[in-house]
């Protein structure tokens, strides 16, 4: 038998260490190198097979790699990436980042509290941190957040989508809406054999469309030409000039050996054709990479995204202007936009306002939309698009059809796997109405009644009720407004409405009772005490007051009456003191004492009853005199009720033409 001599073993042994030492660091090599430019499915796949490779005394290498597969894993949205740095940090990385990054998975994954303890170590170690400060902002507020959502309704568009596929960043083609185009990794050719991206792991991009038929239902998707696709490389993320002629979108180069990092062309379209896709020209430096472009409404100016090394940290959003296809001016866009996190996905409607995404910013985790409105002196004033629109997980790549407050827009909700998908948004017309009835003081509708609003938004309109007295207005938002309802024979009846700080639709309610002029008409609800004058309870005059004010042109006349009960001449007395004490109260109320007479009739003008009584009053029939030759028929309990009738104070109008002469 051979037999291996103690130092050739030796020698052997130590060649073999020295080898897989050499191998492990080419891997690790290979891995970081993805990584860095971008790969990051394909970096994550690698330092998932290296980490067991790694020799079990060698714990920080081992912590390192499983950061890195962490990181990989988070910026494709994979699930395992939480995992990941839970091993990490287990195995003691060295740099404290991985509580930042390991916080930010959770709250994305909805483990809030978790996640503000990590934002909390992370604090320690870098107390200026903004992303920490912004991630335990969000998580304390987040549940606060999700209570106030916004008008906007959003779902899934099921037409535009494909299972286990990323279908994301819609854009209209032009302002019609009648046609858009969107990315997707989804089988498009059968035979052919699609190249996976480095990036995702998933089919290269392709750019999409679909367009509205005759009856303006969104048809089938289909791919774009071969002038804008390539079979390998990926591309996506597209923006249209004004007139839907010029398209500008990013391709990523999927060659194994390029350092290139994503581009930006355009290309301009004649008939039905596409032109070979030109580059813009936009860093000296291919390296850099940048994407995302969308192209303002003049055409003149080009908004893109890019990790060029003087940004904020990240992927910061950037503007130039665009001459012959080359960008000049550059300007990153600032600190109001642009945070050490990433912000994607710049869209910029037909008034300037500027749309973009963000993990950077204060949210509800993952990215969210937000929306960027210019000052004038200066800046941007930047707001979170609020729930429905965002989410725990990533929301972006928002397009709107035109003028309109709806569109599409990407998210990776509702998808446990963490694929895109194109949902739509619409923000419903607020519609605010008010509606009633104008009816007299027996609840009889009034046809042809007159309702007028006089606003502050500058609105003055008069409807006429139906047959039925009804009628309907349209209201405008945050708006004060008067309201009066008038009808021939009858007083005037203002109301006030206001719709300030409504921020949902509503109807509202308001009825109208009109007095008929020169008709008495009982005032219900005011009390004295039994032979006395002085008033216990006049709730109901303040309904005379408003009539009053209502009708400014009118004076009336106060009648108080009694029932038969003692005798006639005292009753009479006693009626007066009463309608005195009534005009009294008015005058202290501030009515002029010339609109205003009281007078007392005693016992000498019996209630003559009405429709109303009668239908209360089952014992009653209409138009009945309850004189004492009514009372005579009726039993003890109905003759009380009967006196309860009869003691009354009404006002009816004597003219309606104070000081208009």
């Amino acid at each position: 038998m051979l037999q291996i001599k103690p130092f050739f073993f030796i020698i052997f042994l130590l060649a073999a260490i020295l080898l897989q030492s050499c191998s492990l660091k080419s891997r690790i090599k290979k891995a970081d190198k993805r990584f860095e430019i971008g790969e990051y499915y394909a970096a994550g796949d690698l330092y998932k097979k290296i980490v067991s490779q790694v020799p079990s005394n060698q714990k920080l290498l081992r912590a390192r790699i499983l950061f890195q597969q962490g990181e990989s894993n988070r910026l494709i949205n994979n699930p395992r990436a939480e995992q990941a740095y839970t091993n990490a940090i287990r195995y003691k990385y060295q740099d404290s980042i991985v509580y930042l990054r390991y916080a930010q998975v959770l709250q994305r994954n909805g483990k809030y509290a978790d996640a503000i303890k990590n934002y909390t170590i992370y604090l320690k170690k870098d107390s200026s941190n903004t992303l920490a400060k912004n991630g335990i902002i969000s998580c304390s507020q987040i549940e606060k957040w999700k209570n106030e959502p916004t008008n906007y309704v959003v779902k899934k568009v099921e037409l535009f989508n494909v299972r286990n596929t990323n279908n994301f960043a819609p854009g209209f083609l032009s302002p019609e809406g009648d046609a858009l185009m969107f990315t997707s990794t989804r089988e498009f050719n059968k035979k052919l054999v699609q190249k996976s991206s480095t990036i995702t792991g998933l089919p290269t991009n392709n750019l999409f469309m679909t367009k509205k038929n005759a009856a303006g239902k969104w048809e089938k998707p289909f791919i774009l030409g071969a002038e804008i696709n390539t079979v390998n490389d990926d591309e996506g993320v597209c923006s249209f000039s004004f007139d839907g002629k010029m398209i500008y979108f990013t391709r990523a180069s999927q060659a194994i050996a390029s350092d290139v990092g994503t581009e930006i062309f355009s290309s301009n379209r004649a008939g039905g054709a596409w032109s070979t896709p030109q580059k813009i020209k936009i860093f000296k430096d291919s390296t850099v990479s940048v994407a995302h472009p969308s192209i303002s409404p003049d055409g003149e100016t080009l908004y893109f995204v890019s990790d060029s090394k003087n940004g904020f940290g990240g992927k910061d959003v950037y503007k130039a202007t665009i001459v012959n296809n080359e960008c000049k001016f550059i300007e990153n866009l600032g600190e109001d936009i642009n945070t050490p996190g990433d912000e994607m996905f710049p869209t910029v409607r037909y008034d300037g306002v500027l749309y973009f995404s963000s993990n950077g910013h204060i949210g509800f985790g993952g990215l969210d939309v937000f929306k960027a409105t210019q000052k004038k002196e200066g800046g941007w004033t930047v707001e979170n698009m609020g729930t429905p629109i965002n989410s725990q997980s990533d929301d972006f790549g928002l397009a709107f059809e035109g003028k309109a407050d709806k569109g599409f827009f990407s998210t990776n909700r509702t998808d446990s796997k963490g694929y895109d998908a194109i949902w739509s948004f619409e923000l419903p017309e607020m519609a605010y109405l008010v509606e009633g009835k104008v009816v007299d003081e027996t609840g009889s509708a009034i046809p042809d009644a007159s309702v007028r609003m006089v606003s502050n938004t500058g609105i003055n309109a008069r409807v006429q009720t139906k047959k039925d007295g009804t009628y309907r207005m349209k209201l405008d938002k945050n708006m004060d407004c008067l309201m009066l309802a008038s009808a021939r024979g009858y007083l005037n009846q203002k109301n006030k409405l206001s719709t300030q700080g409504i921020t949902s639709s509503r109807t509202y309610s308001i009825d109208f009772q009109l007095s008929a002029i020169y008709k008495p008409i009982p005032m219900d609800n005011i009390f004295y005490e039994s032979g006395k004058w002085e008033l216990t309870s006049a709730s109901n005059l303040q309904g005379l007051i408003k009539l009053l004010s209502d009708n400014p042109n009118i004076t009336i006349e106060i009648a108080s009456h009694t029932d038969f009960v003692g005798n006639n001449a005292a009753n009479k007395i006693l009626s007066e003191k009463r309608a005195k004490s009534v005009v009294d109260y008015l005058i202290r109320a501030g009515i002029a004492p010339d609109r205003l007479t009281s007078v007392g009739y005693g016992e000498e003008k019996p209630y003559i009853v009405d429709a109303i009584t009668a239908k209360k009053h089952t014992f009653l029939k209409e138009n009945d005199l309850l004189d004492e030759n009514t009372m005579s028929k009726l039993t003890v309990e109905q003759q009380e009720l009967v006196n309860q009738i009869n003691r009354r104070t009404e006002f009816r109008v004597v003219k309606t033409t104070y000081k208009l002469y």
